[in-house]
């Protein structure tokens, strides 16, 4: 057996030493007819309960296949108990911002419909592949759940009390400043607004709201998804797990 493995895969199976694992067709096509592995090959396989483990590829066809775990290469890594809410924009940039929020460590992706919003329905299936392809390829060991698409009223009528929420106001100024202020919490979320920015109702209840922390994200008017990607990282290096 191969002991050197590029290959990562997430499944849905639990792992652990000499676990075996099935396939489905779509990781048989792509391990088998894509990458052209055989048995004997190496590839890492991981979930959100058993971290990264090492397998040996032990069965190969064109619909299915079987791996065995031989051992574990990385413990389970859980990013910080962090939501991601954003407007869904154009199909390219709001993939891209599926895969950088797994990336940059979300816990949760919930798409929210706006005043503003464009899109009034996601794939919600497209884009949790998205969240997976991105885990694969970062070497994360936890896969971000997609939400649901769900109007931002409901979401902020049903909010549970003990999260905070951040808020990007581009009306605002000082971003690290308010989050350091901000109070300590082991649960937050991100709310980013769509192409066109919250309506002047939204902004208003947002800063009535108990739970919001409205921050700036610079002194220049940032595109959605570029927004995310900011916002996240400010997060992460204030007060999320780069601290």
């Amino acid at each position: 057996m191969s002991t050197h493995a590029k290959i990562r895969l997430y499944v849905e199976h639990p792992l652990a030493a000499g676990q075996t694992v099935p396939l489905s067709r779509d990781q048989a096509h792509y391990l088998f007819g894509v990458m052209r592995q055989a048995v004997g090959g190496a590839v890492l396989l991981f979930n959100e309960e058993h971290g990264e483990w090492r397998a040996e590829i032990v069965e190969a066809g064109k619909r299915g296949g079987m791996l065995a775990c031989v051992e574990q290469t990385a413990p389970l890594r859980l990013p910080p108990d962090l939501w991601l809410l954003f407007a869904p924009i154009k199909k390219a940039r709001t993939d891209f911002i599926v895969e950088k929020a797994a990336e940059l460590g979300a816990g949760r992706i919930c798409p929210v419909q706006t005043e503003f919003t464009n899109a009034e329905r996601i794939r919600q299936d497209r884009l949790q592949a998205h969240a997976v392809e991105a885990a694969e390829q970062c070497g994360g060991t936890y896969v971000p759940p997609v939400a649901a698409l769900q109007r931002l009223e409901r979401v902020l009528s049903d909010w549970p009390g003990d999260r905070r929420l951040i808020f990007a106001d581009e009306a605002l100024v000082g971003a690290r400043a308010a989050l350091e202020a901000a109070p300590r919490s082991d649960k937050w979320a991100i709310l980013i607004g769509p192409e066109g920015g919250f309506s002047p109702a939204e902004r208003d209840r947002l800063h009535d709201l108990p739970f919001v922390t409205p921050i700036s994200l610079g002194p220049r008017i940032l595109r959605a998804d570029t927004a995310a990607v900011a916002a996240l990282t400010l997060f992460q290096a204030t007060r999320g797990d780069w601290e």
